[in-house]
């Protein structure tokens, strides 16, 4: 073969002439004529193997030259041919290559044949793609439909073809090939065909996805056997960055690849390539490049996910981006470094590098927990939260990490504060420590453990000074003795020579020691044991031996004295040699044992000591996180709750101390509008409470009953209603575990199981939960009920059987709220013996739990009991009687007790032979009948009334049969209007007979209920005669229980209510007048509405809980719109700065409501400012700045804000005081004021222009124009400067200097001179006009400094137009009030009847 092929750089090269012996085409073939010479290429590979492509390589060249113009079936044909012939060079090569007789031309033809083959069979491929990919787009939006059918199929064809072709060059390319050129050097045009094809179908939108993984796969494989075998691998990594830049999606398969270059073909540099390009980026060049910042951000978080261990030696690089601007790549980092802490950096095994490098990281991670970026934020905690997950985290970083998550709980992202919960709950689920124990209990064993390590620290102290003794004292004891023997050793030879074998032996020992300072050592030790003949002979041969050592140098003469010397320096030596000496020496073994029990002792009792300290820090973070996260239960943010709600089950699970206090806060979200929230929350106690763990289902069951009682112990009311709903939750949800529960509660209640009587209630309330669901669970065992909790010891335990008696009113919910027949038991049923026999009996009796039993049993038998007004007129009757013995015992004669009346003022004439306690207890008893008696005509008896009305009409329609109802068809519009007007007639006549019943006939003399009333409303009057507290409470409670039966009752005794209200000396008497009142004012509007005042003016009560009732009675009404929204609200307002967290929390919480209500809010704001700033209120400028703060952030709308800046512009003329024009230009300043409110400002400039001295009014208005500023126009801004301009100069000159003529000529100068494109505002001008008023107040400063008035006459000029609520005219989106809804008290600040005083 006399020609090469050389792989062009374009297409079009090899039709031109080209070099010698270079390969050029020939014969271009025309598209129509394509197919026969596709039949000669098919024919050649059949019959000469892949070499074919060296005669038909014209075919394929002209197939790819006329790519857009041939038909789609040729190219696949050639496509196919090209991946035969590739395949077919991969299986005939492998002999070749290992054959080492070949020919030059042999191996020159299938190079050709190679390069030939690969080369068409790539710029093929890349045709096809560049295909797909604008068949892809086009075809996108038409989802299913027939558009493009051919080309879909065609489509979908190539991703089959497509791994074909990889899979073929995969085969070439990973045989060694290179032998095929000279000198094995392959030609770069032909790795960059390969590659450029590769990273051709990498630019495929769809290669990350799932159902490209075979093509990814095989892409991936074959650039890995370029790198390894074809030095790709700058090329490698200069294209990685490039794609990146452009294709963000290639982030992740980016990072797949290099993971497998890396690991499966060992090429290590090309992580540290491509990471040091990226490293290498500036913060400028990222921030142009905002989508190659994600990818890069992606791909280096993924890649250090998969080798983390390679991504070390580059980290370095790395983290210079955490210093840089792009938020994205600092995330990327930081959870680099979490991968390597989590996967590399971790366990006890790591050398003193490793735990360096991973204390940097950990360094370097929490200073980002305080990064300028939420996002980054947010995900260093979650990096935090896989490494505690992952038991990655020392244990001398718990402390710190779960401060700074715990400080984390008030970032003001979202996502950073959800993100630290679930870091914390990951703490308390991870945690080294026993959080079962709170930070009070570990406070006791610390305190004892310290102790007992501070008394062993003394010990060991106090043995210490026993021991030490300095060498030179033991010297100076020892030298004249041993001076003797040193002259004995040198003059007798004799005795030498006997101990010469001794002195032998220690020196052979030295010898194999070959240390003469193990020799110093052992001569000191004869020393110390007095052996000094010893000591002497050995020091003598230890010259001997060891003749260079500086120890025994001077012994080169023998004498006593350098002897002596030699012996001085090794006993005593230096300070430092002395002590190095002496720790050499080794003790004996007694002594050894015990110093190393002593110092084990010691280290044992540190250790114990400082991991009680560490477990009493966690126990009281873990307490702060606690309080923080049960604060967030009620957040508006719906994520946060949820996260909330899972924390506080993460904690109940692992019985962490105080746990049960988040689980009992979250109970109210069981009614939460938000599905979410709500989901959560049942899901959550599904989880802790109704999926129980035990072998049997009935250890189930006792854990599940366990849970629940543990729950329901000393719960608040509302916690028992959340209870319940969990309950029927249970109940409705058909479990096996259901007939379990009910007996094991039926065991508790009746006490064959021995346990607590906290328990014994919380089983009978939760049984009584089960019959709102299963009515026959209490039904079926009603006896059992009454003998148990009703019987002979109910007053024993009147808790226990109030509770049994709310479980029994449970069974009449499905019959209330059903049409059927009222359930109802004869009176003489067991249950209503056993409730009257309790309920007298404990009258005469002084137990504290009688009167919650007492209301409960009165409501059981108005709601179960046949005629309950007979039964109770009865019950009256028996507990006045058993009062009157009561008293009879005492001396008292009269038992009259059809003369109660009489007997009762007698009775307390002589006050000291009753018992207080126990005539409140039946005065509590009487309001209760008549409450319920009430309750029981309006409910129960209305109720049946409807139902047997109902009953009659449908008889009578069923008696006219069919005939009827061709005539009721004929005239349907008439019968129904006649119909409506007989129901509507009939039920007001079942209201009026209700009604006149309550006047006429329940406090007539011949009811009992009258005899009481006279004492109710003495006792209430005579409040120095009657002082006993629970006397005064229960008598005002049953008289405003009196008073709901009618309004006559109510009329005659509302004066003495409110006088009680006002005057009482009781907190809980006010308190409980105030509700009272408060149902009264729903029940008779007419009456209470001239008391308004007077109920507003318990909310500065001295007493917090009767301000905390006030406001919540107040909202109440006012909210349910029964009171009429006045002036008198400022009084909730400065509830807004109470000292009491929770009282602030409720008139917040009203005014959240009243803003909801259209112009409430803004109606009353003017009213508001007026009486707060009234000098007689004394209110602090400070208290005045918050509550306008939170009122004037529900004014939202433009001409709310326009319309109040001019109301309060307005007030500054009637303001007299220099407080209150500040307080005014305060309120202004609040105002979210737009280019209509500062408009309106300037039109009002004459109201407030002669008050800008004072520093308090214009400061504020000096805000507004700075904030008006910012992002304004430049035509708006313009008029924004010279109206600051105007203040500024009236502020430091005063008004009348400003506005003289002379400073009129120079406004209009400056006016003349300005650019005509800015306008002039028209008020300002206006004033001008008006210039005279100006020049007139002069006059009025001349009166003196104490004249701060506005002028008279310009308020006569002004007073018609003035009001002083607010009701001006406003435009039609206004809320304006009625002349009828206006205050008939007058407000604080009565400016005219003020006036009026002024001038008599």
């Amino acid at each position: 073969m006399s020609w090469d092929f050389f792989v062009p750089v374009c297409v079009g090269d090899l039709v031109k002439t080209g070099g010698i012996n270079q390969y050029v085409v020939q014969d271009v073939v025309p598209p129509k004529q394509l197919p026969p010479y596709l039949s000669k290429f098919k024919a050649g590979l059949r019959s000469q193997g892949p070499l074919c492509i060296l005669e038909h390589f014209d075919t394929g060249y002209s197939v790819l030259q006329h790519c857009n113009s041939v038909e789609l079936g040729v190219k696949e044909d050639t496509l196919e041919l090209l991946v035969q012939v590739v395949s077919g060079l991969a299986a005939s090569l492998p002999a070749l290559l290992s054959s080492t007789s070949v020919s030059a031309d042999e191996r020159k033809e299938k190079l050709n044949a190679v390069k030939m083959s690969v080369y068409l069979l790539c710029k093929l491929t890349e045709t096809f793609e560049s295909d797909s990919c604008r068949q892809s787009i086009v075809t996108a939006p038409g989802k299913g439909g027939k558009k493009g059918k051919g080309g879909g199929e065609g489509l979908l064809q190539w991703d089959s073809e497509r791994e074909k072709v990889l899979q073929a060059l995969v085969q070439l390319l990973q045989l060694d090939i290179r032998s095929l050129w000279s000198l094995s050097l392959v030609e770069e045009e032909f790795i960059s065909c390969v590659t450029c094809c590769c990273y051709k179908l990498l630019e495929n939108p769809t290669i990350s996805h799932v159902k490209s993984k075979p093509t990814r796969d095989g892409i991936i494989h074959l650039l890995g056997l370029l790198i390894k075998k074809y030095n790709h691998l700058l090329g490698a990594g200069v294209k990685v960055i490039q794609l990146l830049q452009h294709f963000e999606q290639l982030s992740s398969v980016f990072a797949q690849a290099v993971s497998v270059w890396s690991t499966e073909y060992g090429v290590r540099a090309i992580i540290g390539e491509v990471i040091r390009e990226i490293g290498q980026r500036s913060s400028e060049e990222l921030a142009r490049e905002a989508s190659g910042v994600k990818a890069f951000a992606s791909f280096i978080a993924e890649l250090g996910s998969l080798v983390p261990e390679l991504v070390i030696p580059n980290i370095s690089v790395l983290i210079t981006h955490l210093e840089g601007e792009s938020h994205s790549m600092r995330v990327a980092v930081c959870e680099v470094l979490g991968e390597i802490l989590v996967r590399v950096l971790c366990g006890d095994g790591l050398d003193e590098s490793g735990k360096a490098d991973r204390d940097r990281f950990f360094d370097t991670l929490q200073e980002h927990l305080h990064d300028t970026h939420s996002h980054v934020r947010a995900r260093v905690l979650q990096v935090y939260t896989r490494i505690v997950n992952s038991k990655a985290l020392p244990l001398f970083k718990y402390s710190e990490v779960m401060e700074l998550a715990v400080g984390r709980l008030m970032d003001k992202s979202i996502n950073v504060v959800k993100s630290a919960i679930q870091l914390l709950a990951a703490f308390i689920a991870h945690n080294p420590y026993s959080c079962k124990l709170s930070s009070a209990d570990l406070k006791k064993p610390l305190e004892k453990e310290t102790a007992k390590l501070r008394e062993i620290k003394a010990q060991l102290e106090g043995k210490a000074p026993v021991a030490v003794i300095k060498a030179s004292e033991l010297w100076a004891a020892m030298e004249p003795e041993l001076l003797v023997t040193v002259t004995t050793e040198l003059e007798s030879t004799s005795e030498a020579e006997e101990e010469e074998e001794e002195d032998d032996r220690d020196v052979e020992e030295n010898k194999e020691a070959e240390d003469d300072r193990a020799t110093a050592v052992k001569v000191a030790q004869y020393l110390r044991v007095n052996k000094y003949r010893n000591a002497v002979r050995l020091c003598i041969r230890a010259h001997s031996c060891f003749p260079k050592s500086e120890m025994f140098a001077s012994l080169s003469t023998l004498t006593a004295e350098t002897l002596m010397d030699t012996l001085a320096l090794i006993f005593k030596g230096s300070d430092e040699d002395t002590s190095e000496l002496s720790q050499n020496l080794p003790p004996t073994p007694q002594k050894e044992a015990e110093k190393e029990g002593e110092d084990g002792e010691l280290k044992k009792q540190e250790m114990l000591v400082q991991y009680l300290k560490d477990t009493e820090t966690f126990a009281l973070q873990v307490e702060r996180a606690i309080s923080v996260i049960n604060t967030m239960l009620y957040l508006k943010t719906t994520s946060v709750v949820q996260e909330a709600v899972q924390f506080c089950v993460t904690v109940c699970e692992f019985s962490v101390a105080n746990s049960v206090s988040g689980v009992r806060k979250m109970l109210p979200l069981v009614w939460s509008t938000d599905s979410a929230i709500k989901d959560a929350v049942v899901q959550a106690y599904r989880r802790l409470y109704l999926n129980p763990q035990g072998e049997t289902i009935r250890m189930k069951a006792h854990t599940l009953v366990d849970s629940l009682s543990e729950l329901m112990v000393d719960a608040s009311l509302g916690t028992i209603q959340c209870v319940e709903e969990i309950v029927q939750e249970f109940f409705g949800s058909g479990s096996n575990l259901q007939s379990t529960v009910v007996q094991v509660l039926w065991e508790r209640f009746t006490g064959k199981r021995e346990t607590s009587g906290l328990h014994r209630r919380a089983a009978v309330l939760l049984l009584g939960m089960a019959a709102r669901a299963e009515r026959e669970v209490v039904l079926s065992n009603l006896d059992t009920l009454c003998s148990v909790a009703l019987g002979e010891k109910v007053t024993e335990d009147f808790l226990l059987a109030r509770d049994a008696v709310i479980t029994i009113c449970s069974i009449t919910d499905h019959v209330r709220q059903s049409k059927g027949a009222p359930f109802r038991l004869p009176q003489d049923h067991q249950l209503f013996t056993c409730l009257t026999q309790a309920i007298a009996d404990g009258v005469v009796m002084e137990d504290p739990y009688w009167q919650s039993f007492m209301e409960q049993a009165v409501r059981l038998l108005y709601f179960m009991a046949e005629s309950p007004d007979q039964l109770c007129t009865r019950l009256l009757q028996r507990s006045a009687r058993l009062l009157l013995d009561q008293i009879a015992e005492g001396g008292e004669l009269n038992k009259d007790a059809s003369q109660m009346q009489d007997v009762s003022q007698e009775s307390n004439e002589q006050g000291e032979q009753v018992n207080c306690v126990c005539l409140a207890q039946l005065l509590a008893l009487c309001g209760c009948v008549a409450f319920w008696q009430v309750s029981h005509l309006e409910r129960s008896v209305s109720a049946e009334l409807r139902r047997r009305r109902g009953e009659k009409e449908e008889r009578e329609e069923k008696e006219k049969g069919p005939s009827s109802k061709a005539k009721q068809a004929a005239n349907e519009s008439a019968m129904e209007e006649e119909l409506g007007l007989i129901g509507a007639s009939a039920e007001d006549t079942e209201a009026e007979l209700i009604r006149k019943i309550c006047e006429t006939e329940l406090l007539a003399e011949e009811n009992l209920l009258s005899a009481f009333l006279p004492l109710l409303v003495r006792v209430c009057s005579s409040p120095g005669r009657y002082s006993h507290p629970q006397l005064t409470t229960a008598a005002c409670l049953a008289l405003s229980q009196y008073m709901m039966i009618s309004p006559s009752t109510c009329e005659e005794n509302i004066r003495l209510m409110f006088t009680v209200l006002e005057r009482s000396t009781l907190p809980v008497v006010r308190a409980n007048a105030i509700i009272a009142l408060g149902d009264l004012t729903v029940r008779f509007p007419n009456i209470l509405e001239p008391w308004t005042q007077n109920l507003y003016a318990r909310l500065s009560d001295e007493v917090p809980s009767v301000r905390q009732t006030a406001v919540t009675v107040l909202t109440q009404l006012v909210l349910k719109d029964v009171l009429k929204v006045k002036g008198q609200v400022s009084e909730v307002a400065v509830l807004l700065i109470d000292p009491e967290p929770h009282i602030t929390s409720l008139a917040l919480n009203f005014f959240n409501e009243l803003a909801s209500k259209d112009n409430a809010i803004y109606n009353l704001l003017p009213d508001i400012i007026s009486r707060l700033s009234d000098p007689e209120r004394g209110m602090t400028s400070e208290d005045f700045n918050t509550i306008m703060k939170q009122l004037f952030s529900y004014i939202t709308k433009e001409r709310q804000t326009e319309s109040l800046v001019e109301k309060l512009c307005q007030r500054f003329r009637t303001a007299k005081t220099e407080r209150q024009w500040c307080d005014l230009a305060m309120s202004l300043s609040l105002l979210s004021m737009c280019e209509r409110g500062f408009k309106r400002l300037q039109e009002c400039w004459e109201c407030y222009s002669d008050k800008l001295t004072e520093p308090g009014v214009y400061q504020p208005l000096l805000s507004i124009t700075a904030r008006l500023r910012r992002g304004a126009k430049a035509q708006f801004k313009a008029q924004v400067d010279e109206f600051e301009k105007r203040l500024t100069a009236v502020h430091t000159r005063g008004l009348e200097n400003v506005e003289s003529p002379e400073m009129d000529e120079e406004n209009q100068k400056g006016v003349g001179s300005s650019e005509k494109t800015v306008m002039c505002t028209p008020l300002p001008a206006r004033g001008r006009t008006r210039s005279k008023r100006g020049q007139a107040k002069p006059s009025v400063s001349g009166r003196g400094d104490d004249s701060f008035v506005t002028p008279q006459k310009s308020r006569k000029s002004k007073k018609p137009a003035i009001t002083f609520s607010s009701d001006e005219e406003e435009d039609e989106e206004d809320a304006v009030m009625a002349e009828s809804e206006t205050p008939k008290v007058t407000t604080p600040i009565s400016r005219t009847s003020r006036r009026a005083r002024l001038r008599n």
